[in-house]
């Protein structure tokens, strides 16, 4: 007995010991790392938050506080980019390549477009560590459409990586609050307000119709429309809290960053904060849980329509929280799922690991589902054509019809940050604009030896537009009751 008890004593100690020893190991790796720079460093103090509800109350104020972070970033941030860090592709050195000051527009600011007898209003939301910029493009479509439209800044994005260090999902919430009031005020009270949410600005956009529905007194909203939306994360991202508590630690800074990189993107952070997927993560548990309280059988009623966008490969998120948290849990009441699945070219396959978009398959075969489910999807294995599989709420009967849109031939999938993109995009899309404003991102052609790059090289075959944009402007339109139109503004 002694001799097992001392036994397991070692085999306790060694355990211990052996957690201890990676835990050193990740650290003084995490904080080998490249060395952290102003625009990780420097707090931008006049961020909105939450707690400032009571003094900022309409868009005039918010875009006055944005003009204060604005001159905040300029005077605190842009002078101390030292000598080696002043290059073409540095967003933090005036006159760069990723310099937002060379375009026409910051993008990187709430923009609103005006409408002078509107037939309702839009509220758009980025994603993490994004911009208004990825909200461009449908906000100029709707506009064109008759819409207002207002491409909300999130607090702690468009200005510095470190802004992510402090942010809180609640500011976020709030500053959405905010931009709702202001278009519904805007509007009056019979004309529609739709919200669109990319990414994070997905998991906004139903925490908001959430909390109406639990009694918070809100603005009414008529429909989400969800673009990749972030319902779920990888569960790993729990753990990211305990790192961001080790990074208070002097001397352990690095280790408040899941990345560090170089900032070449205008509109988008590259550096990505460890603090950023910890508010990601409480807000979508708090999803959850809000849902799980409305749900008094037979799934969430009163939710606004819902239409979702969701490729079949993302990396980003947990692509299935869409169904399972979200559009599973909701009352039939006319919410439809449109899913990107992967090029099924029978000369592609070879290419695709084993088991790539069969959740989706597996979907499209199950049975009645209380949403709507259209699938992009190949006509068949030797085409790269593509037809939209339909089937209605509540049918186990699949319509099928081509869209006139076919697979690039180099392009096996979309991606989480494809969706919002059409390929004409002049940073992201599928061509080098003539006479570009800035850096040209869509198709970066870097060849050198594997490891030479400080970026992962995964990200230089991510797909950054989506070939599908038109099918998706057309099913927004149809959405909000607008014509599809065919010029759109600059």
């Amino acid at each position: 007995m002694r001799f097992l008890k001392h036994l397991g004593l070692f085999v306790a100690y060694g355990f211990a010991g052996a957690v201890l020893a990676l835990a050193v190991a990740y650290v003084a790796y995490l904080h080998g790392r490249p060395d952290l720079k102003p625009w990780h460093t420097v707090r931008l103090a006049a961020e909105f938050r939450a707690t400032d509800r009571g003094r900022v109350r309409t868009l005039a104020d918010y875009r006055a506080v944005e003009e204060r972070v604005f001159a905040e970033l300029r005077d605190a941030i842009y002078p101390r980019t030292a000598p080696e860090d002043r290059r073409l592709l540095n967003r933090y050195f005036t006159g760069s390549l990723s310099d937002p000051g060379r375009y026409r527009r910051d993008w990187n600011r709430t923009h609103e477009l005006a409408a002078p007898d509107p037939r309702g209003a839009v509220l758009l939301l980025h994603g993490l560590s994004d911009s208004p910029y990825s909200m461009r493009p449908l906000a100029e479509r709707l506009h064109a459409a008759g819409y207002r439209t207002l491409a909300l800044r999130l607090p702690g994005h468009g200005t510095a990586p470190s802004g992510l260090v402090h942010a809180q999902w609640q500011d976020w919430a709030a500053a959405t609050r905010l931009g709702a009031r202001h278009l519904r005020e805007r509007i009056g009270a019979e004309r529609p307000l739709y919200v669109v949410g990319y990414s994070t600005g997905g998991a906004l956009a139903v925490e908001y119709a959430l909390a109406r529905l639990a009694g918070e007194d809100l603005p009414r909203v008529d429909g989400l429309i969800l673009v990749s939306a972030a319902i779920g994360v990888s569960r790993v991202a729990a753990l990211a809290v305990w790192q961001a508590r080790l990074a208070a630690v002097p001397g352990l800074d690095k280790l408040a960053w899941s990345s560090i990189g170089p900032e070449f993107d205008p509109f988008k952070y590259v550096s990505f904060a460890i603090n950023a997927g910890v508010q990601i993560r409480a807000l979508t548990t708090e999803i959850d849980a809000r849902i799980a309280a409305l749900d008094k059988g037979g799934g969430v009623k009163g939710m606004p329509r819902v239409l979702a966008f969701q490729s079949a490969a993302d990396a980003t998120i947990d692509a299935g929280a869409l169904v399972r948290v979200l559009l599973g849990r909701l009352a039939p009441e006319g919410h439809e799922l449109v899913a990107f699945d992967v090029n099924r070219h029978a000369e592609a396959a070879p290419l695709l690991a084993p088991g790539t978009g069969e959740n989706l398959r597996r979907l499209l075969a199950a049975g009645p589902l209380p949403y709507a489910l259209t699938v992009i999807t190949n006509r068949d294995p030797h085409s790269a054509d593509t037809v939209a599989q339909r089937r209605a709420a509540g049918a186990t009967a699949t319509e099928s019809e081509p869209i006139g849109i076919a697979w690039p031939p180099d392009v096996l999938s979309l991606s989480h940050v494809a969706l919002p993109f059409p390929p004409s995009d002049p940073l992201y899309g599928a061509e080098r604009p003539a006479v570009p404003e800035g850096i040209y991102l869509g198709r970066p052609e870097l060849l050198g030896e594997r490891g030479l790059l400080t970026v992962p090289e995964s990200e230089l075959v991510r797909l950054r537009f989506n070939p599908f944009f038109a099918y998706l402007e057309r099913r927004v339109l149809e959405f909000v009751g607008a014509r599809r139109v065919t010029r759109h503004p600059r």
